[in-house]
């Protein structure tokens, strides 16, 4: 085990985001290589895909498990990766008012939050799509430039339209192509004139906050909006475009796919499975380019045959395990990636991370020892029912609350606090049991 003097330096805003982030039960936005531990495997399977979106595929992955399992954790270390490599990345959580088809725009709802999550490296907290535009302009400028043709040369501005109008003839070919080149077009003559206001219009426009065709002709003269039926053609746009604009193609990241699996009327959800089946089809068959998509959820949502994704039967059959991987066999290049629970190791290594972390931050030394991070660790998991309810949120959650109950009272030790029995006490919603009782299986906690 490493010093606990000897680990990285966390900055303090990253430091509070991440405390903060993990006790309250999310995830943070930034800071996660300072706590990643394991899911080497996954994240390795993931950044393949990112190989094949950049050399133009397209890929469609699931990410399975229980709650607080870290499947959005996962999530935001790929959107990391990824706009590392400079991807854009979009990303949503699905929820009642927002879905992937709906007969009250709830499908262009999670349109218009993939568009605002719009991120890139030099963006990562979204809101990118005005900076996307404008690098791509300038981006064409400048390679012109490079190619010897000067700014004050009487035929730069040519040249560049000329280019400009290139990559926008590129997207005509394809399904709504003609409007989006032409908005883009819009936007470049906008951009030349000096005109903001037309700008605002054309970001409005790929926003999708047109709520009518009347209201898109008065402001920008064209009679096409993004619409609750097309928007996903509009993100298949949006990533071919980005390759033009210089970037290695678009993520789309979508979690609480839950929120289908709750949706009460069976045609309904069935809508909405046939707009995810359109999308996988879409990614392994060749129709979408630049483009890589991954959806999470748990694996009720996913596999219950009555209202899940595998109540679809085109879907269940393209994702359902194989014979191998049912008898144990992790196959990591299926369209499904089921997350495995973190090791004993893996949790100890977390721990200790958030112990450093957590003293770094609030300025003292740290005092738990290897022993106390286990013994915690045995408390936590010997829980009557710790087994298939204890998640690494829970675990965190707790740790940190330990932690926090520690600085603000010296004279608590960590014998007496984990020796109170507070932390043997039944795990929410298990199975039963006295709340006191250790679990056979984890009595003996071995590192």
């Amino acid at each position: 085990m490493a010093n606990p003097q000897q680990h990285p330096h966390v900055p303090k805003r990253i430091a509070t985001v991440l405390i903060n982030s993990l006790k309250g039960g999310v995830v943070p936005r930034i800071g996660l290589p300072y706590i990643t531990v394991g899911r080497e495997a996954e994240i390795s399977a993931l950044l393949r895909d990112l190989d094949i979106v950049a050399d133009g595929g397209a890929s469609f992955r699931f990410v399975v498990g229980r709650y607080g399992s870290g499947k959005s954790f996962l999530l935001q270390t790929i959107r990391n990766h990824a706009m590392g490599k400079n991807f854009v990345v979009a990303d949503a959580d699905l929820s009642p008012e927002r879905r992937l088809q709906g007969g009250k725009g709830q499908g262009l709802a999670t349109y218009r939050e993939l568009v605002r999550n719009l991120s890139t490296k030099t963006r990562p907290e979204g809101g990118a799509l005005t900076l996307v535009l404008d690098r791509w302009i300038a981006g064409i400028q400048s390679a012109v430039a490079q190619d010897g043709i000067m700014p004050n040369d009487p035929g730069f501005d040519g040249e560049v339209e000329k280019r400009i109008y290139a990559v926008i003839d590129d997207l005509q070919q394809l399904v709504h192509g003609f409007d989006f080149a032409r908005l883009l077009a819009e936007y470049y003559r906008a951009h030349v004139e000096g005109d903001d206001q037309t700008k605002a219009f054309v970001t409005k426009w790929f926003r999708g906050e047109y709520r009518t065709k009347t209201e898109a002709k008065a402001e920008l003269g064209v009679s096409c909006i993004i619409t609750d039926d097309d928007w996903y053609d509009y993100i298949k746009l949006l990533a071919r475009f980005l390759v033009g604009a210089g970037y290695a193609g678009l993520v789309v990241l979508v979690d609480e796919l839950v929120n289908l699996y709750k949706i009460p009327h069976a045609i309904a959800r069935q809508y909405n499975y046939e707009k995810i089946l359109t999308m996988y089809n879409d990614a392994l068959q060749g129709r979408a380019e630049h483009l890589g998509i991954i959806m999470s959820g748990t694996p009720q949502c996913v596999e219950d045959r009555r209202r899940g994704l595998y109540s679809y039967e085109a879907l269940r059959s393209r994702l359902t395990q194989g014979r191998f991987g049912r008898e144990g066999m992790l196959d990591l290049l299926a369209p499904v990636i089921r997350l495995q629970p973190l090791t004993h190791e893996e949790l100890l290594v977390l721990v200790e991370k958030l112990a450093n972390i957590h003293a770094e931050l609030f300025g003292y030394e740290r005092t738990l020892t290897e022993e106390n991070l286990v013994e915690f660790l045995q408390l936590e998991l010997g829980r009557v029912g710790a087994d298939s309810h204890i998640t690494p949120r829970e675990v965190i959650r707790d740790f940190i609350e330990m932690l926090d109950i520690m600085w603000q009272d010296p004279t608590v030790t960590v014998a007496g606090l984990l020796g109170s029995g507070s932390f043997a006490h039944a795990v929410p919603d298990g199975d039963g049991g006295d709340g006191g009782d250790v679990a056979p299986e984890y009595a003996e906690f071995k590192i």
